[in-house]
């Protein structure tokens, strides 16, 4: 009798443990999943996010998609990964981080929810910056690329040039007196990139090997040096920017977000495509930054059905050109520039036309690395007076050894 009594005391106080030991954990469960209830972390400015939302209303009246502008979203993502409480089920970015997410294991493929032929409706340029190892992580909605832009007051149409020599000559003739042909920011990275695709060179292979030493890029930034003498020693972007806002530049290469401030400053802004290399037969070929959706692995699998309806919208030509007409977007589909509006926009045509020959950003981890190298490079060579070949060595051995830190 007495050990049936403990017995059941023993089964009493095991119950009261084990609801206690369970308890504390129950505010960590994995939160009950909305399927009709998206959320999609962003950075982009209100004009991008009212066409988005306002087509997600419209066409999917059913479900909640819900748009949350996120600061700092390159590292918030880094935190959250595959956590399913705190984890986004999609997020609204560029293209160059997608390796070190994919890398990270939170991304599924943008193929399990979009067909292929849906897909061969994009701009081959932007389908391949957003393709990582041979996986399509990233629905591309619109793109960049730099323009040359010019001054219709001080430079005619019949002027623009259209190779690098005649760019050159240009300068040469209109540059005297603090007033310049052609400016540009010169020894920054980002904006070295076109001399160094126009002479059919690379900053980086596509499995992270760096190309700083090649006998492209030095021939590019040898080649490029001439230009140097007639344009300013200062090249950051302020420097360039005000001569050319305030009429002191006839022309600049520069990207869509200029384009306001020249507007805004009254310059009668001309687009061109760029000069062609004359050495190479090959135009000067910037970067694309491509913008779009990309989806979370933690969320692809629970709510794939209601993301497949989310990104069929996005895959609407009329994404594109309402994208375009709200904010002077330059579509990823294709079929967004049959539309009149769209194609008489003289800077949207532009970047569609120079997509033709402009290289994806690469979109490897190793790339944060390579901007900081390039611009140091730069610095050496145009404005230090440092020689092409030591310097391109030199810089090469420290790329390769930074890179070698990450692995």
């Amino acid at each position: 009798m007495k050990k049936t009594v403990v017995k059941k005391a023993l089964m009493r106080l095991l119950s009261v443990l084990l609801i206690a030991g369970i308890l504390p954990f129950a505010g960590c469960a994995k939160k009950t999943v909305d399927t009709n209830h998206i959320v999609i972390w962003h950075d982009k400015e209100d004009a991008v996010v009212e066409v988005l939302q306002a087509a997600f209303a419209e066409a999917l009246p059913d479900v909640t998609v819900e748009l949350v502008r996120k600061d700092g979203l390159t590292e918030a993502l880094k935190l959250v990964g595959n956590d399913p409480n705190a984890a986004p089920d999609l997020y609204l970015f560029a293209h160059d981080k997608i390796g070190v997410y994919a890398e990270l294991g939170i991304l599924a493929p943008i193929t399990d929810f979009v067909d292929e032929a849906t897909l061969a409706n994009y701009l081959p340029v932007t389908l391949e910056s957003a393709t990582y190892k041979g996986t399509l992580y990233q629905l591309p909605l619109y793109f960049e690329t730099l323009l040359f832009l010019y001054n219709k007051d001080l430079m005619d149409e019949s002027e623009v040039p259209q190779t690098t020599e005649a760019l050159y000559a240009y300068m040469q003739a209109n540059t005297s007196g603090g007033h310049y042909g052609f400016v540009e920011q010169h020894s920054t990275a980002y904006y070295s990139i076109p001399w160094i695709n126009g002479f059919g060179g690379e900053l980086i292979t596509s499995d992270g090997v760096p190309q700083l030493n090649s006998a492209q890029v030095r021939a590019a930034l040898k080649y490029h040096q001439k230009f140097l003498q007639y344009m300013p020693g200062e090249s950051e972007y302020s420097t360039v920017n005000t001569l050319f806002l305030e009429g002191m530049a006839d022309s600049t290469i520069g990207g869509p977000w200029l384009v306001p401030s020249a507007r805004e400053a009254g310059v009668n802004l001309g687009f061109s495509t760029m000069p062609v290399v004359d050495e190479t037969g090959l135009p000067l070929a910037p970067y694309t930054g491509v913008q779009g959706v990309h989806v979370l692995k933690v969320a692809a699998e629970s709510k794939h059905d209601t993301i497949a309806r989310v990104l069929a919208v996005l895959t609407d030509p009329q994404i594109g050109i309402d994208l375009a007409n709200a904010s002077g977007c330059a579509p990823a589909n294709i079929l967004a520039y049959d539309d009149p509006s769209v194609s008489a926009d003289a800077m949207v045509s532009t970047m569609r036309a120079i997509a033709e020959t402009a290289q994806p950003m690469p979109n490897i981890p190793q790339m944060d690395v390579m901007w900081t190298v390039l611009g140091n490079l730069l610095v050496a060579v145009n404005m230090s007076g440092g020689v092409v070949e030591t310097e391109t060595t030199k810089y090469q051995a420290k790329a390769e050894q930074l890179i070698e830190a990450m692995q």
